[in-house]
């Protein structure tokens, strides 16, 4: 899996979900690569652990429910009828991104 942000050649060991379908809609919308975004419902496989790119190395407890695993997900279905975030909200965010970019924030993937 590649990450959304960052260094582009990176590659993670991680799987990361979220059951907050606002958090799948933004890592959708941000995910790199051709083509629309798209959400799966999933079951872990193994072991979950907090994201720690948004958690308490970075933000105070899990307050968007982020998760990481090392072990494959299950998937058993895809959500087809999301909404995306507005042109501009959605501008705002890769924005942000590019700013953490420049300053060279790379993903936590230890």
């Amino acid at each position: 899996m590649h990450l959304g942000f960052g260094e582009r050649d990176r590659t993670t060991a991680y799987v990361y979900l979220t059951p907050n379908l606002d958090g799948a809609v933004w890592a959708a919308e941000l995910a790199a690569g051709e083509g629309p975004g798209r959400i799966y419902t999933v079951e872990p496989t193994g072991p979950l652990e907090d994201d720690p790119n948004l958690t308490n190395q970075r933000f105070r407890g899990n307050p968007v429910k982020s998760y990481r695993s090392r072990e494959p997900l299950r998937v058993t279905g895809e959500i087809t009828d999301w909404q995306g975030h507005s042109p501009e909200a959605l501008k705002a965010m890769k924005d942000g991104l590019k700013r953490l970019e420049q300053i060279a924030v790379e993903p936590i993937d230890d």
